[in-house]
């Protein structure tokens, strides 16, 4: 598998530190609200990964973190009239509640920069020691971005650039206008922590690094994130982790572009933010998903109703697929059956290709698209056994990788039941209405119900 490295600003070959296993960290959600359909793309595309990856074999460490100190969450508690500890805890299960409609998968491991605080004290020592950090009198660390002359690196700036646009805010005591917080003296009425400098707590940079070096190691595969986190979080990450160890920090960095909404970028000023909680009033999450899935990671996709009601039918065109193969009727196998199992594989193929290529999800979409319409004309006719179960078995492959027809999974029905409607659709097809109604009725009194279609009947629990 390739992937763009945003360090090297080119594809390359996923080769992982430990054979067999990925390290993966992906910055989560800052919990002072409910998530907006921005925050949500990574949520998606990065599970779209982790879910690839383990379907090639790999054993995936995935960590996603949630900040639940900052000065968001603070000023949101206050407005509240609750702690801050209560509003992380409460938008901690919102957002669990959104990434479960979106069939996102629990992480690894969801750390909190709460309960790593040690962790944290501990690296801000360290860079202390090693020149690459002050205390001021306040009670606020800085990391001298000049001590570290790799700075810029990710995101492609120069320190002249930066430093032609940077300012010292009033009442800061950094020495350069460069340099970042790695830890905030106490302020009356926010939380804080005893540390070597006096009460305060962490800077926001400062959490990703301590946690993903303590749940990951020093160095790890993969850091991902959105692309507006390339600068200044991740390049501050970046700097003030491998000057504490002296060792690559992450050796792939991947980005998912941009979402606009109604073809105008999605900001506070215009008002223009869609949270995914009020999206699913209106639509399926698993639509939502598809259509964050539509367009290649790294290019920007743009957010509108029309689009989510294609995706939505785009939903439905697949799901049928599924329910008509879970429903087909079973017959002796003939050379048709041999040739579509031998053609199981290119489908395969065809949509690896394209999952391998960046996470091309939009082209691997399209393969199974297309494998959703040879499996409609398939499944006309009687087929074998064997044949219908590696159809079925290749096409929730790669509706579980894109983690889709995932609250919605084919029922299971008995086999009485499946042979019955079976019956009634020959019956119908020799006319005899009277045969086809008395099986509708004893369908009925076991509990299932029928829905004719110009795709055929299927069975539906009442």
């Amino acid at each position: 598998m390739k992937i763009y490295n945003t360090m090297t600003r080119k594809k390359e070959e996923l080769v992982p530190l430990v054979p067999g296993e990925i390290s993966m960290y992906v910055c989560g959600p800052t919990v002072y609200n409910f998530i907006h359909i921005g925050n949500a793309r990574p949520l998606v595309v990065f599970d779209t990964l982790r879910r690839y990856l383990e379907y090639k074999g790999y054993k995936v460490r995935f960590i996603s973190n949630f900040t639940d100190i900052d000065d968001k969450l603070i000023r949101r508690a206050n407005e509240e009239h609750t702690t801050v500890p209560e509003l992380a805890d409460k938008y901690i299960k919102e957002y669990k509640t959104d990434a479960e409609g979106l069939c996102a998968e629990p992480a690894t491991c969801n750390p909190r920069a709460t309960e790593h605080i040690p962790q944290i004290i501990k690296l801000v020592e360290t860079l202390i020691e090693k020149g690459h950090a002050y205390p001021v009198a306040n009670g606020d660390v800085y990391f001298s971005v000049r001590s570290f002359p790799g700075y810029g690196k990710l995101s492609g700036q120069s320190i002249d650039d930066l430093e032609s646009g940077a300012r010292i805010e009033p009442g800061d005591l950094k020495r350069d206008p460069l340099d970042f917080a790695l830890w905030k003296g106490a302020k009356p009425g926010e939380p804080a922590w005893d540390c070597p400098w006096g009460k305060g707590r962490p800077g926001w940079h400062i959490e990703c690094s301590a946690m993903s070096m303590e749940l990951l190691g020093p160095t790890f595969d993969i850091h991902a994130g959105g692309q507006d986190l390339i600068f200044p979080h991740h390049e501050n990450e970046i700097a003030q982790s491998e000057a504490a160890t002296g060792k690559p920090f992450a050796r792939y960095w991947m980005h998912n572009g941009y979402i606009n909404v109604d073809n105008q970028k999605m900001s506070k000023s215009l008002g223009n933010f869609r949270l995914v909680r009020d999206i699913a009033q209106e639509f399926d999450l698993e639509a939502v998903r598809l259509f964050l899935l539509s367009a290649q990671y790294r290019n920007p996709i743009n957010f509108t109703r029309e689009l989510i009601e294609q995706a939505n039918t785009a939903l439905t065109r697949i799901r049928t697929a599924r329910e008509r193969l879970a429903e087909a009727k079973e017959g002796p196998a003939t050379e048709e059956d041999a040739r579509f199992c031998a053609s199981l594989e290119e489908h395969e193929k065809k949509f690896c290709d394209a999952m391998d290529d960046d996470l091309n999800t939009a082209d691997a979409l399209g393969a199974m698209f297309d494998y959703a319409r040879a499996v409609n004309t398939f499944v006309t006719e009687p087929r074998s056994k064997e044949a219908l179960e590696r159809a079925a078995k290749l096409f929730d492959d790669m509706t579980n990788v894109l983690g889709i027809l995932q609250h919605s999974k084919p029922e299971e029905f008995p086999k009485e039941a499946v042979a019955l409607l079976n019956e009634r659709a020959e019956a119908r097809k020799a006319k005899n209405w009277a045969r086809a109604d008395q099986i509708r009725e004893e369908l009925k009194a076991m509990g299932f119900g029928v829905e004719d279609s110009k795709e055929g009947a299927k069975l539906k629990k009442l």
